[in-house]
């Protein structure tokens, strides 16, 4: 099958033949996000990995004739968190496109059955870009403790994960909703209160997705007990607390918000189908992935950046 394949960490991907590998069914691959877990595995992130790797999570395509998205999330069904029906903290827990698993940059990709999850329609290109970002959004919400008259900040807002976040909030109906965020006009047509600096406000809960590049502007910016979500880490550098002092004394709370359970995915492709949340993507072809990801590192792509897979 023909797969964009990662021979060297932040270098060129090389597209060419390749085996699809994994336990389950076939599915024929139509679409694929770059995900920014993605970036910082190509960047060289996550180490441990080893090359060559065939990237991509975010997959929808064809089993057997229908439409079906593909839950990216390999559980052990076994440790303590899976029999609680917390999954998305299984002690042993695999990712599609990382280790010996084949991800979505290819034409096909193998995996158990019980992960497919039927799409409502075949406009394969929005799910591909904003099941996960409103997964995310779903799971990390939950863990803000929000109210319709919180005033909340989502940095990175234009970005995948961002731009469909802000979105979600809304629909919770939360009133007050910042974006931190250089695109500024479209975040402006969903409604959004779009901010470059965040040094003259005050917010009880902040969503960071940027992670070591604003997240002291965003504690600076966090009301006492308020909560900080930790999303994302994009450059994957490390995180450094320039005032701890700040947080110990205003008694804030910093929560990690990992992934998403399948529930959860469920969720966000109802209401992606539904379209309360609209998917906001650009599109390239798979042969352009190497356009695709200087795109995304140069802050271009607004929104979800999308593989078409033909």
């Amino acid at each position: 099958m023909k797969a964009a394949i990662l021979y060297q960490f932040n270098s060129p991907f090389v597209i060419g033949n390749a085996e699809a590998k994994g336990s389950g069914v076939k599915v024929n691959v139509k679409a694929t996000g770059i995900c920014g877990r993605d970036i910082v595995i190509w960047k060289g992130g996550f180490r441990n990995l080893k090359l060559p790797l065939i990237l991509g999570h975010e997959i929808v395509g064809y089993y057997k004739g229908k439409p079906v998205a593909v839950y990216p999330n390999l559980y052990c069904g076994k440790c303590e968190y899976c029999r609680n029906n917390k999954e998305n903290l299984c002690d042993n827990a695999l990712i599609l496109g990382e280790g010996e698993i084949t991800g979505g940059y290819a034409e096909e990709v193998i995996v158990p059955e019980s992960n497919l999850i039927p799409l409502p329609d075949e406009d394969f290109e929005k799910y591909a870009a904003a099941m996960d970002p409103v997964a995310t959004a779903i799971h990390a919400s939950k863990l803000a403790n929000l109210e319709r008259n919180s005033k909340v900040l989502v940095t990175g807002a234009g970005g995948g994960v961002g731009i469909h976040l802000v979105q979600y909030l809304k629909y919770l109906g939360v009133e007050n909703v910042y974006g931190l965020s250089s695109k500024g006009d479209k975040l402006k047509e969903l409604g959004i209160n779009v901010i470059s600096d965040v040094r003259n406000e005050k917010f009880d809960v902040v969503f960071e997705i940027v992670g070591s590049k604003t997240i002291n502007d965003s504690l600076r910016a966090l009301k006492k007990e308020g909560t900080l979500v930790l999303i994302g880490n994009v450059e994957g550098e490390a995180i450094t607390l320039l005032r701890p002092a700040l947080t110990i004394m205003r008694q804030q709370k910093i929560v990690g918000s990992a992934s998403y359970t399948k529930a959860e995915y469920q969720e966000a492709i109802k209401l992606i189908g539904e379209g309360r949340i609209k998917a906001i993507y650009e599109t390239f072809d798979l042969d352009q992935i190497n356009e695709a990801y200087n795109r995304i590192i140069n802050r271009k792509v607004l929104g979800r950046a999308v593989l078409k897979i033909d």
